[in-house]
């Protein structure tokens, strides 16, 4: 006889399902990025499994067997920056660019199952996580890279004037959050990572975000056609805003990260208004795509812990997210890399360190791509 199917749990308020509609939760805060724009992604998917794990305490073995994680401790051991015990985090969000599975038709490439960090963002959230500054890191900057471990124990040497995202594409999530510790001297306390497939599928679970294009952008690379207004860009639309670099602007990664950042406080400030809370199967849906996008350090590796991390950044909008690039200058040898500004950089790692708002000073005559102005909230 052939084995008998495992049913899908019970869904709250689905039709036909016997079990009583619960509505309770609260609605949360988005994070997410896969290119860049993928902490919108990750803070979306932390939110959302607030929303699963409260009334629904039956659906956790489903959506815990969805999360993905990785012992950054184990993996990097005790040669780390100091914990900052004063209230503040420090979350490093990455974007996933894995050239197989479904992310092969989404990003190009071959099918050698490969992965790139096109996204790095720092997230610092402020003492009484009310606030939050988040710092972009430009895939294209040529760094130091130091020695690491990965996480199945293998050893990389150590590289100079390599691409920052060579971190991630060599030792993955641990090697990527050394790099970011040796650069800043910042440690990390969370880390998230989102790929493609999964940022795509969660903007269509959402229902699409509005964002208004002050000029056009056309990027057949990005498969990415908008005229000047608003738009209510589909799963498809969005991961090309967030990826294109040749559809507006001078084309650099620079101008990209200006891109994200806009489309990022587009889908904070949407996400509090879904619905969501109507439609219990719409809420489970949203938290069944959320946790297989996200891949968490161990810390937060569990529905548990993900949503009690998730529920302490309910108090912040986009309103009070400072977004800034790492201060780089372009390499006067290379037009395509830039160079971290080691002095300006300083004056924001240090305002981190200190649970202080960035200084203007820090990125004021930085390069910044230009693309500023291009996109904006619905």
């Amino acid at each position: 006889m052939p084995a008998e199917s495992t049913p899908e749990p019970a869904i709250p308020g689905d039709p036909g399902n016997s079990t009583p509609s619960r509505a309770k939760g609260r609605r949360r805060k988005t994070r997410s990025t896969r290119s860049k724009a993928l902490l919108v992604t990750a803070w979306t998917a932390a939110g959302i499994v607030v929303l699963g794990g409260t009334g629904a305490g039956y659906l956790y073995f489903k959506l815990n067997g969805n999360l993905k994680n990785v012992d950054i401790n184990q993996a990097l051991g005790s040669e780390r920056p100091s914990k900052v015990d004063n209230g503040s985090e420090n979350i490093l969000v990455l974007g996933s660019d894995t050239r197989s599975g479904g992310n092969k038709k989404l990003g190009g490439g071959t099918d050698d199952g490969s992965a790139r960090s096109d996204t790095a963002m720092i997230v610092h959230v402020y003492k009484g996580h009310k606030k939050a500054s988040v710092v972009s890191i430009p895939r294209d900057t040529l760094i130091e890279r130091p020695s690491c471990v990965d996480a199945e124990g293998t050893r990389h040497d150590a590289a100079s004037g390599v691409m920052f995202n060579s971190a991630y594409s060599t030792g993955g999530a641990a090697c990527a959050v050394k790099t970011v510790e040796s650069v800043t001297g910042i440690r990390m306390d969370h880390y998230i990572e989102v790929d493609f497939s999964g940022f795509q599928k969660l903007i269509d679970d959402l229902g699409g975000v509005t964002v208004t294009t002050t000029k056009d952008i056309k990027d057949p690379e990005s498969h990415l056609n908008l005229k000047a207004g608003s738009h209510e860009l589909n799963g498809k639309q969005a991961l090309g805003l967030v990826r294109t670099r040749h559809g507006v602007g001078d084309g650099s990664d620079l101008g990209r990260i200006q891109l994200q950042q806009a489309f990022m406080k587009a889908l904070v400030d949407q996400v509090k208004h879904i619905g969501i809370l109507s439609s219990p199967k719409k809420l489970y849906d949203l938290a069944d795509t959320a946790t297989k996008a996200v891949t968490t350090d161990s810390d937060i590796g569990s529905v548990t812990d993900l949503a009690s991390f998730a529920s302490g950044l309910k108090g912040i909008s986009s309103s009070h997210m400072a977004m800034v690039t790492m201060p780089v200058q372009y390499d006067s040898a290379d037009a395509n890399r830039v160079l971290v500004d080691k002095d300006k950089a300083e004056l924001v790692w240090k305002a981190l360190k200190d649970d202080r708002p960035i200084p203007k000073a820090a990125t004021k005559g930085t390069a910044t791509g230009t693309a500023k102005g291009v996109v904006s909230p619905g």
